[in-house]
Parts: C-alpha cells; sequence; structure tokens
C-alpha cells in the first residue's frame, strides 16, 4: 500500500480528475439499454468530462455541469452522472471566493428544486429536496474548508519564509558587527602598540652611540610593547572561542590599566599625566574598555601627530551613570583624521562613545593644542552593543 500510495502522489492532479468521469461512462455503457445507450452517454459526458479541467477553471466547468444538467431534466433521464454537480460545487467553493461559493449553491438548490418536482412521486417531495439539500451543503462547506486550510497554510509558509529571511538578515547584520568590533579592536591594538614600537625605537637608533644604557632600556621596552600587543591580540581574538584560555587569564584592560598606559606613552616619549576622578569599581567591564580604547586612540594619535616636547593629560570623571573622558594635549593644532574608513581613528571613537550615548568631540582646543572629550552613559543599554 505503501508503494502504491508513492506511485500515486507522482501522478498529476488531471489523472485523478479524470478518474470519476471515466467510472461513470464505463456505468452508463456497461447498465444501459442499446436503445437508451446514445442519449444516456452523451448527457453523462456532458455532465462528466468537464470535471478534467475543473482545477483550471472552476466557475467554467461548473457552468458547463449545470448547463447539462439542465439539459437531462428537459429530456427528463435520471442519471448517476448527477453527482458530477455536487464535485463541481465542491470545486467552485474550494477555488473561488465567497459570493462565487454562495451563487453556485444557489444554482445548485434551485436545480435540486426543480429535480425534486420533477422527478419525486407523489407525497414524497420533502425527503429527496432535504437529502439533495443536505449533500449540497455539505460539498459547500467541505470545499469551503479546504479553501480556508489552504489559505492558512499558505499564510503559515509565508510567515515562516518571512521569519528565516528575518533570521538570515539579523545573522548578516551579528556578522557585520562583529567584524566591525574587531576590525575596530585590532586596529586600536596594532596602531597604538606599533607606534609605541616606532617611537621607541627611533629613540634607541638616536641613543646608541650617547647613551647605550638607553638603547638598551627603550629596546626591552620594544620588546614588552610587542609582548603586550599580541597578548592584546590574543585575548581580543580569544573572546570569539570558548576553549581559549587566554581570554579567561587576561581580563579585558579598563580603567585600572589606564596607568601602565600612560607609563607606556611617557616611555616612548609623550609624557602624559592621568587623573582619574570617582570610584570606578561598578563600572561594567565593556563600559571600561571602551575608556581604555578611547584614551589609547586619543594618545596614540598625540604620540604620531605632535611633535617633540608635546605633553598629554587624561582625565576620568567616574559617577554613579556616567563616565566623562577627557584627553587633551600640547601640541599644535592639527585637522582631524576623519578620512580613514569608519571604524578606525575618530569614527571608530565616536562608534564606541555612540554605543553609549555619548557624543564624541575631538579638534583643536582654543589656547592650542587638541582635545578630545566623550560622557558615556552607564544606563544607555549601550553594553551589549559595544
Amino acid at each position: 500500500m505503501t508503494a502504491a500510495r508513492r506511485r500515486g502522489s507522482r501522478l498529476p492532479p488531471t489523472a485523478w480528475d479524470a478518474l470519476l468521469p471515466t467510472l461513470l461512462l464505463l456505468n452508463v455503457v456497461t447498465t444501459r439499454a442499446p436503445q437508451e445507450l446514445p442519449t444516456d452517454l452523451a448527457l453523462t459526458a456532458a455532465l462528466a468530462l468537464p470535471l478534467v479541467w475543473r482545477r483550471r477553471a472552476p466557475l467554467t466547468v461548473f457552468g458547463a455541469v449545470t448547463a447539462a444538467a439542465f439539459v437531462q431534466l428537459l429530456v427528463d433521464v435520471q442519471l448517476p452522472a448527477d453527482i458530477a454537480l455536487l464535485v463541481a460545487l465542491y470545486t467552485a467553493a474550494a477555488h473561488t471566493g465567497r459570493r462565487g461559493t454562495l451563487v453556485a449553491a444557489a444554482v445548485v438548490e434551485a436545480g435540486a428544486l426543480l429535480a425534486c418536482l420533477r422527478w419525486a412521486s407523489e407525497g414524497a417531495f420533502l425527503t429527496p429536496f432535504v437529502a439533495l439539500t443536505a449533500m449540497a451543503v455539505a460539498a459547500a462547506v467541505l470545499g469551503v474548508n479546504v479553501r480556508t486550510s489552504r489559505a492558512f497554510l499558505a499564510a503559515l509558509e509565508e510567515r515562516a519564509a518571512r521569519l528565516e529571511q528575518e533570521q538570515e538578515q539579523q545573522a548578516r547584520l551579528a556578522v557585520a558587527e562583529e567584524r566591525t568590533r574587531i576590525t575596530r579592536e585590532m586596529h586600536d591594538i596594532v596602531t597604538h602598540n606599533l607606534s609605541v614600537m616606532v617611537a621607541l625605537t627611533d629613540a634607541a637608533v638616536y641613543a646608541q652611540h650617547r647613551a647605550p644604557d638607553k638603547t638598551t632600556t627603550a629596546m626591552l621596552q620594544v620588546s614588552e610593547t610587542g609582548r603586550q600587543a599580541l597578548t592584546d591580540m590574543r585575548r581580543s581574538l580569544g573572546l570569539l572561542r570558548t576553549d581559549e584560555p587566554d581570554a579567561e587569564r587576561h581580563p579585558l584592560p579598563g580603567i585600572a590599566q589606564l596607568e601602565t598606559l600612560a607609563d607606556q606613552m611617557c616611555t616612548a616619549g609623550l609624557p602624559t599625566r592621568l587623573e582619574v576622578r570617582g570610584g570606578h569599581t561598578h563600572i561594567p567591564a565593556t563600559a571600561q574598555l571602551a575608556v581604555y580604547r578611547l584614551v589609547q586612540e586619543a594618545l596614540t594619535n598625540a604620540l604620531k601627530h605632535t611633535p617633540t616636547g608635546t605633553h598629554a593629560t587624561v582625565r576620568i570623571q567616574c559617577s554613579a551613570e556616567t563616565v566623562t573622558v577627557d584627553v587633551t594635549d600640547s601640541g599644535p593644532g592639527r585637522p582631524p583624521r576623519a578620512a580613514t574608513p569608519s571604524g578606525h581613528g575618530i569614527p571608530g571613537m565616536r562608534e564606541r562613545a555612540t554605543a553609549y550615548g555619548g557624543r564624541l568631540r575631538a579638534g583643536p582646543l582654543p589656547g592650542g593644542g587638541w582635545g578630545v572629550h566623550t560622557r558615556l552613559l552607564l544606563d544607555s543599554g549601550g553594553a551589549a552593543s559595544a
């Protein structure tokens, strides 16, 4: 039975629709007398054969079957093929709207009334009329149910497809955001550490003949900076893997590590003074990372774009709801480096500030020098996006 069911499911719908007309025609050929066969066969064919195309043109087929039934009524011939009216009514109800269903049901009901008036025996009108009405109502209700179920399934499929598309879009957005985050982290880490290493190397080359001890100290600091860069990169990339132990061994840098950052900048040739006001233990780790990266990027820009002798000042003001970051230097004013791609330099700093509801201001100061200012809102819900 399973094999037969599989083979049957492969047949086209037209083949199934042709099954009933074939059976009705065979019934007429095998049961009718020779003198009645031509008329009965013609009427049966007119009633049953249009059902083969009932799925393609339900209302047209219903009209053809109804016309054949009317002719049958006129010539006063009763046939088993009258069941074609119920099949046509079911098809019209299953494939058309409410108005088409009501019109088709009314036509069939009128035909049932005429048939009972014509062929019902005297005194037995009500019983056959009720039976024919019940069959017509059942066919129409069944067709409406099929149409409703089909529309419901189509709506579910459309909704599932829409949800799948939305999930794919969300996945692509998540991937894009993660790529942006990694790019921003790598830019901050690589740019800062390479700038420090270049400055230290230049200092070592300058002092190699005059002060060999300072050269050795500078080169050791280059080595330490390189190892720190590798650690930072391993830590940032380790967050992508749950089995990466370095992400647990090396916590994210925060406000507590700004002192080490300031010492590193002093060694690289940019004297940096750090002021932290207010407690920062209540600040989330992601917000502290944003503060650290903002200060790191601002100091790195000052190191790269200011002459020797420039001093930098970092002021961090922590409160219960905000963290204010001010980084200034005494170097000459310089044009903002916003021509770099989004996610690098000042645009990357602006993204970090926006993630916490802040607005970044970066530009020359009225009394000379360059300043970066922003205020992060700890209750802005930006921790997730950061």
